[in-house]
């Protein structure tokens, strides 16, 4: 029986309530910088209700760049962030469900020693082994290319343990029954294991996508050229200042406009989590 006490309510909710406002308020503060001139943003005075400059500021940030510095628009660097965080989403899903496809349905030797092999791949980042990557890359000619954001990231032991732990609790009965109806592994593969997925893949893709969207050693090294320069950097590179002021509305702009996609991408794949949980308990 679960006693109900409106006092713990309401402390909960007031938690809650500060703990929300202490996150919320910085992107508050930067939407509002985003509406002001450069001079209003760092006069110390910046009023906390919007201005009369967003449509121009946002125009400026999106379609035309700074005029201070030698950088593409953030439209541009949003297509590149987009492509290289979906691709790397894509790819380590891909991979990782394969691999954990493999590890736990097939019997060949080592197999236990490839998996773990694997797993402790988790103790070497893209930045521990920066160089060789870099080198491979670079001798490959994917510098300043899709691929060359993309491919030396795809790979994922936390992917390859998260799938290969889900594929354990599926019943063996599922894989003896395909084997009755004269199913392959790759036809039991796509069409029981995948639709089961679809929650670990959501959830996966949520994680995946915001972490390559938020990439910025890797990108700032492989790319040479304003054009293939992703969002994190355009934010960096907004505040280089000489001895004029910093077009810190257009760099508040470019913020809000880089939050923007993670958002839709857990909203939507909330939905779609939700939506296989319902499927599942069905």
């Amino acid at each position: 029986m679960v006693e109900h006490r409106p006092l713990n309510d309401i402390i909960a909710y007031a938690i809650l309530t500060l703990g929300v406002f202490i996150v919320a308020f910085p992107v508050y503060l930067a939407l509002i910088a985003s509406t002001h001139d450069a001079a209003t943003v760092v006069s110390g005075n910046m009023p906390l209700s919007p201005g009369d400059q967003m449509l121009e500021n946002y125009y400026r940030a999106v379609f035309i760049g700074g005029a201070r510095t030698s950088r593409e628009p953030v439209a541009q660097m949003l297509i590149n962030s987009f492509i290289s965080a979906l691709g790397i989403a894509l790819g380590k899903i891909f991979i990782s469900m394969l691999s954990a496809y493999a590890v736990v349905y097939f019997r060949f030797p080592f197999r236990k020693t490839a998996f773990w092999i694997i797993f402790v791949t988790l103790m070497l980042p893209v930045e521990v082994r920066i160089y060789p990557t870099y080198k491979v890359v670079a001798d490959l000619k994917m510098l300043d290319t899709y691929a060359g954001l993309i491919l030396p990231l795809i790979a994922s032991a936390t992917g390859t343990l998260l799938f290969r732990q889900f594929f354990m609790t599926i019943p063996e009965e599922l894989l003896e029954a395909s084997r009755i109806d004269g199913a392959g592994p790759f036809r039991f593969f796509w069409d029981t294991l995948l639709p089961l997925s679809v929650t670990t893949i959501a959830a996966l893709f949520v994680i995946q996508f915001i972490y390559g969207w938020n990439q910025y050693l890797w990108p700032l090294l492989i790319t040479t050229q304003d054009s293939m320069q992703t969002i994190v950097i355009g934010i960096k590179k907004m505040l280089y200042t000489t001895d004029e002021l910093a077009e810190w509305q257009l760099a508040m702009a470019t913020a809000i406009l880089a939050m923007l996609p993670p958002v839709a991408v857990v909203v939507f794949m909330q939905r779609l989590f939700v939506r296989g949980l319902v499927e599942t308990e069905k």
